[in-house]
């Protein structure tokens, strides 16, 4: 059931994107704003409270309900884990804003990739070289790609029903809407909230970038993640950048122009500069990751029906 909901659930979002401020989105982060604005004493401790109401009231429901489906009839339960795994999911979004850079680039339309690029990462890059476009690109398309599709994926195995999807996917937006704040009484809330998303984020990317490592270049991928890894200051992020610009055999990270400011960065990956080429390997890299853990996935249901 599980592989056959994760293929379902890929499919009907490639046919029917959901957009990217969905209703499901808006419900959890005004809800997650009233929790703040109720709770919010300035405190770690409130902001450990308001985290555990939030993802409890969260997945605990989805997984009553997914129980629930499943006593009535298990089609309904189903049913419920494709469509809670698909509200989950934002593949489709991420990689139109890819395509869109790529054709962009290859047609020599740079302002036009410049604007799509600057709308997918919400900063400006007027400024930006095509080089750097293609790079921040790919940097953009191998976050995303773990974070819209291979960590919800990944919980959603670990967990019973669709329950891991769901703690993923508000975890990661509890962690950008407290965790990142910069005044000291928000910061202290949502120091919890980013703390608990490192952990649960921490064995999901480095089963990615170990997909990335094998689907590319192994050697330089390992060389890259454990060297430069530790140069970058978002931990995950860096990991997936660094395996997956040595896996693809280009260099990534390094100075941009980004909001009028060159934003200066360190190096990471190995290889030639990036390019329109690179992009195009990124997308192959980025489907053979997907089938590869569709195949692991068929592998151990085929094992668990053997073994009965």
């Amino acid at each position: 059931m599980t592989l056959i909901s994760l293929i379902l659930a890929l499919l009907l979002e490639q046919l029917r994107p959901l957009p990217v401020q969905g209703v499901t989105l808006r419900m959890v982060r005004g809800l997650a704003s009233s929790l703040a604005r109720r709770i919010n004493d300035g405190s770690q401790a409130s902001g450990r409270i308001a985290w555990l109401m939030m993802m409890a009231a969260s997945t605990l429901a989805v997984a009553g309900g997914y129980w629930l489906l499943w006593e009535m009839q298990p089609i309904l339960a189903f049913l419920f884990n494709v469509l809670v795994l698909y509200l989950c999911m934002g593949f489709r979004h991420d990689s139109h804003f890819f395509s869109a850079i790529h054709v962009a680039l290859r047609l020599g339309e740079h302002e036009q990739a410049c604007a799509l690029l600057g709308g997918w990462r919400g900063t400006l890059h007027n400024q930006a070289s095509p080089s750097e476009v293609a790079r921040l690109a790919i940097e953009q398309g191998l976050v995303a790609s773990h974070r819209s599709l291979f960590g919800v994926v990944f919980w959603f195995v670990l967990l019973p029903g669709p329950s891991g999807a769901v703690m993923y996917r508000v975890a990661r937006e509890l962690a950008q809407q407290w965790g990142s704040r910069c005044d000291p009484d928000a910061a202290a809330f949502g120091r919890f909230a980013q703390r608990a998303w490192e952990a649960i984020e921490w064995l999901p990317v480095r089963v990615t970038a170990s997909v990335f490592s094998i689907m590319g270049n192994f050697e330089d991928a390992i060389y890259c993640w454990r060297s430069q890894a530790v140069l970058w200051p978002e931990k995950s992020s860096a990991i997936l950048i660094a395996s997956g610009g040595g896996a693809l055999g280009v260099r990534l990270g390094m100075p941009v122009h980004e909001a009028g400011t060159i934003v200066d960065r360190p190096e990471m990956g190995l290889g030639s500069e990036a390019g329109v080429e690179h992009m195009q390997s990124t997308v192959g890299l980025l489907w053979r990751a997907l089938f590869v853990c569709l195949f692991l996935l068929a592998l151990l249901a085929i094992a668990g029906w053997v073994g009965r």
